[in-house]
């Protein structure tokens, strides 16, 4: 192990215990040994697979304070069932490189401190813990996506309890959830606050990550971490059973608590629909569903609607419009023979284009106006719209729970399609520049009104044959319009309805399950 001498240079002017003495006392050595044991240990348990996990412990020593103590920290990149004790870091208590292992020969690594240093010294900081415990157990991992928007974990009445400081079978555990970050020293700030924020707890959990915890002692932070990883445990079977783990009597669990209704803060309850077994497939609705009606109504078709001579005039001669015009033409010529309201005749491009731009205008604008779910129309639209995206005039909107579900159903390995009267053009632009982030990564394709009208039956038998499942039961619907809901339903998908602020009415006894935020299947 190479010492590094206690310097003002490296930072040992502010830790005038760190003497020769302390760095070469078998009070260090005991912690290295004992640091190595329990990675071994932990690794066994599967805490600690694949070099991740780390230990950071304090060299007690009586004649030193606690806050002055040397400080251990296991390596990064290290195969932790074969830790040895020259392999810890020596750190001073503000943090500085005291020791650090010597190389060893290939395939080993060149040594690095733990990823997690910067969140151990903070720990250390502000709770003046004798050792932290950084796990990546499965079921630290699992139980934060239970429920993926809850910003805490709640258990009561379980056994376990009692062996976490402070707390009693009676008493209700409550962990703050704070999101992963692809670094782990990005993670200091945002832990630091759950620690403030929850001066009880004793661990901070990391969504589809981990878990931190602390004790007084070395043996404090084992036996608790031992009994954090048998609660979230009992948690995730207990959901499986579709019991409350966060009630008294741990009886069935009510659905739609700890939900996107109450802002995901309460126990993190299992979903308010239990789709069994779980659909190879789900086809969402854009507007009304993923999307909010107003975004449709208020945003993207007045847009058009205004921008729609411009467009026209401005690319009026490329091939991609003069098919959008054929298919305007050929529409509005049905509709004159239907007298269907608001239809006027185009005159011959012979007349002029000015002319013939004006007539495409009058009936492009009574066609929004009515809101005709028709291909030539919504055609010309994703073509407008395309321009808005990329001159960033128009910004895509979906619900906040929409990307939460996306990236849950697509780590489920559920394959997620889109199916509305807008144009693929359109529902590509939509998702790939909404407001948060580009959402296409989750999606496996997109229909539109090719396909078929949405509230015809045959329109879903199309798609259910396009995605090859073996019965059309294997595809979940989510529409927030009944007539859709009917068709689908008659095709043999799996149905739900969704209920969004401005939704229009459903039917009495529709017989449908309805749903207010996708975090609820």
């Amino acid at each position: 192990m190479a010492a590094a001498t206690a310097t003002p240079e490296n930072g040992g002017g502010g830790v005038a215990t760190a003497s020769q003495a302390y760095l070469e006392s078998q009070a260090v050595k005991d912690t290295s040994s004992l640091m190595s044991e329990l990675c071994r240990h932990f690794y066994t348990l599967g805490w600690m697979y694949g070099t991740d996990g780390s230990i950071a412990m304090r060299v007690h020593d009586d004649s030193v304070p606690r806050p002055r103590q040397l400080i251990l920290m296991s390596p990064s990149g290290v195969q932790k069932e074969r830790m040895e004790p020259e392999d810890m870091y020596v750190l001073s208590a503000d943090g500085s490189t005291l020791s650090s292992p010597s190389p060893k020969p290939y395939p080993n690594k060149a040594p690095k401190c733990t990823g997690s240093a910067d969140v151990f010294l903070k720990v250390f900081e502000l709770r003046n813990p004798g050792a932290v415990i950084h796990s990546h157990g499965m079921e630290s991992c699992l139980v934060t996506l239970i429920n993926p928007l809850a910003k805490e974990f709640r258990i009561t009445h379980m056994e376990m309890i009692k062996g976490i400081q402070g707390h009693g079978y009676y008493d209700e555990l409550v962990i703050p959830i704070i999101e992963k970050t692809a670094r782990e020293y990005e993670l200091t700030e945002s832990l630091a606050k759950a620690i403030e924020a929850y001066p009880r707890s004793t661990a901070v959990l990391l969504r589809n990550h981990g878990i931190y915890s602390w004790g007084d002692s070395w043996i404090s932070a084992k036996t608790q971490a031992e009994c954090y990883s048998y609660l979230f445990d009992a948690a995730i079977k207990l959901n499986q059973m579709g019991l409350d783990w966060s009630s008294p009597n741990h009886g069935p669990l009510q659905y739609g608590k700890g939900t996107l209704a109450d802002g995901g803060t309460a126990g993190i309850i299992g979903s308010s629909l239990q789709i069994k077994p779980l659909p190879s497939c789900i086809l969402l609705d854009i507007e009304g569903t993923t999307t909010p009606i107003t975004f449709v109504t208020d945003v993207l078709f007045p847009y058009a609607r205004d921008n729609v001579a411009r467009h026209l005039s401005a690319a009026f001669d490329t091939l991609e419009t003069q098919d959008d015009i054929k298919l305007i033409r050929i529409q509005v010529e049905d509709d004159l023979a239907k007298d269907v309201p608001g239809a006027l005749p185009i005159p011959p491009d012979e007349v002029g284009k000015e002319k013939v731009i004006a007539a495409l205008v009058a009936n492009i604008e009574a066609m929004i106006k009515a809101d005709r779910k028709i291909t030539a129309l919504k055609q010309l639209q994703g073509h407008i719209w395309r321009t808005g995206f990329q001159n960033q005039e128009l910004k895509g909107e979906v619900f906040e729970d929409v990307p939460v579900a996306l990236e849950k159903w697509n780590a489920l390995g559920i394959k997620v399609y889109i199916y509305s009267s807008g144009s693929r053009l359109a529902q590509r632009l939509l998702f790939g520049n909404a407001n948060h982030g580009d959402l296409r990564k989750y999606l496996y394709g997109f229909f539109d009104t090719t396909v078929g009208n949405k509230k015809e039956t045959n329109s879903y038998v199309e798609i259910a044959e396009s995605l090859g499942v073996d019965k059309p039961s294997e595809i979940l619907f989510l529409t927030d319009v009944h007539q859709e809901a009917v068709a689908a339903k008659n095709a043999g998908l799996q149905v739900i309805v969704s209920v969004r602020p401005g939704n229009g009415p459903l039917p009495e006894n529709h017989g449908f399950k309805t749903i207010h935020s996708f975090m609820e299947i």
